[in-house]
């Protein structure tokens, strides 16, 4: 999607040889054509969650709200919660890039397939409390921003270490597809967390039902 592809290009433009840019240096002027699509999600103080602090009108109008001060997490299936949140450690804690698709049903039961952009931001020197990201319908039928959508389930996702591939956006030997499992076989993050795996050859550790790979990271 352009506005995804455009926030990404941005973002690797702005970090330099960092591995995430500051906050302060974020010029919306520069990204006016995502910005519409564009979201900022800020660290509650107990670090428990990421709230919006930001959230473009192309997005407000996904979900028929406004969605500042909104948690992210709360947007997503309850089955998918603890990959979104191991997702967002990925971003804050490694410095990946991430790319989600997922599935979503409206108020009325009509169906629409988006991507979800998930950045790492500086903020005050750490990089664990801000993230920038995208939300972007792949279509807009003519009900999209009248029908909020009630529900969202991941249906891939792809993590990119930049500094390995920096003309790649979402090389495909980086890339992994999330299995939906049922409830009684989704392991417990609490107990598994960060166990060694092997995804495609490349050394990984896997939480959940997500793997990530190593790899790129300063």
């Amino acid at each position: 999607m352009q506005s995804t592809q455009r926030l990404y290009k941005y973002w690797n433009e702005l970090r330099g040889t960092r591995s995430a840019p500051e906050r302060r240096d974020v010029d919306p002027t520069k990204i006016r054509n995502a910005l519409a699509n564009t979201f900022i999600l800020e660290a509650s103080p107990d670090q428990e969650t990421f709230n919006f602090r930001l959230a473009g009108s192309h997005i407000c109008s996904t979900y028929c709200r406004e969605l500042k001060n909104r948690s992210f997490i709360d947007l997503w299936h309850r089955r998918d919660k603890d990959a979104i949140e191991t997702l967002i450690k990925a971003v804050t804690d490694d410095h990946a890039a991430a790319l989600v698709t997922f599935n979503a049903t409206s108020q009325h039961n009509a169906q629409l397939t988006f991507e979800t952009l998930l950045l790492p931001l500086r903020h005050n020197g750490a990089t664990n409390n801000r993230i920038i990201g995208s939300i972007t319908a792949f279509d807009e039928p003519l009900w999209f921003g009248t029908q909020p959508i009630m529900e969202q389930r991941i249906s891939g996702l792809r993590l990119i270490w930049p500094d390995d591939h920096k003309t790649e956006f979402g090389g495909s030997d980086l890339s992994t597809n999330i299995d939906i499992a049922e409830p009684e076989d989704v392991i417990d993050i609490r107990t598994d967390f960060g166990q060694s795996a092997k995804v495609y050859g490349f050394n990984a550790r896997r939480y959940a039902h997500l793997s990530v790979i190593d790899g790129g990271k300063q």
